[in-house]
C-alpha cells in the first residue's frame, strides 16, 4: 500500500474533486484573536520604546505617537478586514493584488515576502528570544555570547518549524498560551505603574512636551519603531481559508485585538515612566529590564523570562502565516509546486513552513540586527500601501461587489495616504543606500518572473 504524506491543492474553492486534502478551518474567534495578539505583542514593546521617544524627542510627543501608531494599524485592519471577506483567500496580499493589479506585483509581494521579510521577521524574533532567554545566566543582554545567542536562535527556529508543521490545533494553543503569558506580564507592569502613580511618581510627566521638535525624518523613524512593535495586525488574512465563520471572525477578531493591544502599549509605556525619566529610558539598553530593576527588585529576572517567553508565542504566529504566502503563491503557479503541498495527516502546508525556517536559519548567520529591522519597516510598508489602495480601486472598479464588511471611504484613504509618507518621507529627507538596496532586491524577483512564471520554463 503507498502512502502518500504531501499532496498538492490546487483551489480550495473551485475544485470539485471530493477527495483532494485541502486546508481545514479550524481557527475560530478566540484563536483568532490569540493570532493577532501573540503575533503583534513580541520584543516590540520591550525594546521599541527607545526609539519612539529618541525620535519623537519628548514623553508627550512620544505618547502621541505611540497612541497614532495604534490608531493606523487599526485603520489598516479595517482595510484589510474588507478585502479579505470579499477576497476570501489565505495568502495576505498575494491573493489581493493579483486580483487588482495582476500577477507581477503578486509576484513581486510573494518573492519579498518569502524570502526577505518573514525570515527576517523570524530571525530578529528568534535572536531577541536568545538574548533575554540567555540574560539570567550571564547578568545582562551585552554580556551573553554571540555564539551562543545565536545557537539558541537556531535552535528555536527548528522548534517553532516543527510546531507549524505538526499540526494547526497545536501552533494556535501554543500562541493563545503564551499569548495570555504575556498579556500578563504587561498587566504587571502596568499595575506597578499604576501604584507608583498613586503614591505621586508623576514628576517625569511635568512639561511632557518639552524638547527638541522633531522633523520629518524623526517622525517617520519613530513611527516606524512604533510600528514595528504593532506589526502584525494582518496576519488572518494570511489564514482566511482556516477560519470558522471568516465573514464574522476576521473583522471582529482585528478590532478586538487591535483595542487591546493599543490599550496595553499605552499603559506600558505610561507605567516606564513612572520609574524612568526620559533621559534615562534613552540610556537604557533594555527599557522592561531597567524598570523591572526598580520595581521588582531580586525579582527583576521575571522580566527577561517574560519577554523571553512572549517573542516566543510571537514567532510560533510569524512562522504560522509564513508558511501561507508560498503556498498561495505556489497554488497559483508562481512558486515550485512542492510549495503548494499539504500534509495529508496534519493539514499544514508544511514545505512551504519548512522554506520560512530554512531561510530564516541562513539570516541568523550574519546577525546584522539594525539592518534588518530598516529594511523589513521600509519593504513593508511599501506592500501595505500597494494593498490598501487596492479598496479604492475596486470600491470604483467593482461597486456592486459584494462586501460584507464595508468601512468608511476615509478610512483607506488615511492609511493609504500614512503608508505612502512612511515609504517616501525617509528617501526624500536623508537618501541612503538601504533603501535602493531594497528596491533592487524587490525588482530582483522578475530575474525568477519572466522564465519561471510568465513563459512556464519547466
Amino acid at each position: 500500500m503507498k502512502l502518500t504524506l504531501f499532496q498538492r491543492n490546487k483551489s480550495p474553492f473551485f475544485s470539485t474533486d471530493k477527495n483532494e486534502v485541502k486546508l481545514k478551518r479550524q481557527v475560530g474567534l478566540i484563536g483568532g484573536i490569540s493570532l493577532i495578539v501573540g503575533t503583534i505583542i513580541g520584543s516590540g514593546i520591550f525594546i521599541s520604546p527607545k526609539g519612539v521617544f529618541q525620535n519623537a524627542g519628548s514623553v508627550g510627543a512620544g505618547l502621541l505617537i505611540w497612541f497614532a501608531c495604534g490608531l493606523l494599524s487599526t485603520f489598516g485592519a479595517l482595510c484589510y478586514a474588507e478585502l479579505g471577506t470579499m477576497i476570501p483567500k489565505s495568502g495576505g496580499e498575494f491573493p489581493i493584488l493579483l486580483e487588482a493589479f495582476g500577477p507581477i506585483p503578486a509576484y513581486l509581494f510573494a518573492w519579498t515576502a518569502a524570502v526577505i521579510l518573514k525570515p527576517s521577521s523570524l530571525c530578529l524574533l528568534s535572536l531577541t528570544f536568545a538574548k533575554y532567554a540567555l540574560t539570567p545566566a550571564y547578568g545582562n543582554c551585552d554580556s551573553v555570547p554571540e555564539l551562543s545567542t545565536k545557537f539558541v536562535a537556531a535552535s528555536l527556529i527548528l522548534l517553532v518549524v516543527f510546531i507549524n508543521c505538526f499540526s494547526v490545533k497545536l501552533s494556535t494553543k501554543v500562541v493563545t498560551f503564551f499569548g495570555v503569558g504575556k498579556i500578563l506580564s504587561l498587566v504587571i507592569i502596568i499595575i506597578a505603574g499604576i501604584v507608583r502613580l498613586c503614591q505621586g511618581y508623576t514628576e517625569n510627566f511635568q512639561n511632557s512636551f518639552e524638547g527638541p521638535t522633531p522633523g520629518i525624518r524623526e517622525i517617520t523613524m519613530a513611527f516606524y519603531q512604533g510600528l514595528w512593535a504593532f506589526d502584525g495586525w494582518n496576519q488572518l488574512n494570511y489564514v482566511v481559508e482556516e477560519l470558522k465563520n471568516p465573514y464574522k471572525t476576521l473583522p471582529r477578531a482585528l478590532i478586538a485585538s487591535l483595542f487591546i493591544v493599543t490599550g496595553l502599549y499605552l499603559l506600558t509605556n505610561v507605567s516606564y515612566f513612572t520609574v524612568l525619566s526620559l533621559d534615562n529610558l534613552l540610556q537604557s539598553p533594555a527599557v522592561a529590564s531597567s524598570f523591572g530593576s526598580v520595581v521588582l527588585g531580586f525579582m527583576v529576572w521575571i522580566i527577561p523570562l517574560s519577554v523571553a517567553a512572549s517573542v516566543f508565542g510571537t514567532c510560533i504566529g510569524s512562522c504560522f502565516t509564513a508558511g501561507r504566502i508560498s503556498y498561495a503563491a505556489a497554488r497559483e503557479g508562481h512558486f515550485n509546486q512542492v510549495l503548494a503541498m499539504i500534509h495529508v495527516q496534519r493539514y499544514t502546508p508544511a514545505p512551504a513552513v519548512v522554506l520560512n525556517g530554512l531561510i530564516a536559519l541562513l539570516m541568523v548567520i550574519p546577525n546584522d540586527f539594525d539592518s534588518l529591522v530598516n529594511y523589513y519597516s521600509f519593504a513593508t510598508w511599501a506592500f501595505y500601501f500597494a494593498t490598501s489602495i487596492t479598496v479604492l480601486y475596486f470600491r470604483y472598479k467593482m461597486p456592486d461587489r459584494h462586501r460584507p464588511v464595508k468601512v468608511p471611504i476615509f478610512v483607506p484613504i488615511i492609511f493609504s495616504a500614512s503608508a505612502l509618507c512612511l515609504v517616501v518621507a525617509p528617501i526624500v529627507d536623508n537618501p541612503e543606500i538601504q533603501y535602493l538596496v531594497a528596491v533592487l532586491t524587490m525588482l530582483f524577483g522578475l530575474v525568477f518572473y519572466f522564465p519561471f512564471v510568465h513563459f512556464k520554463v519547466k
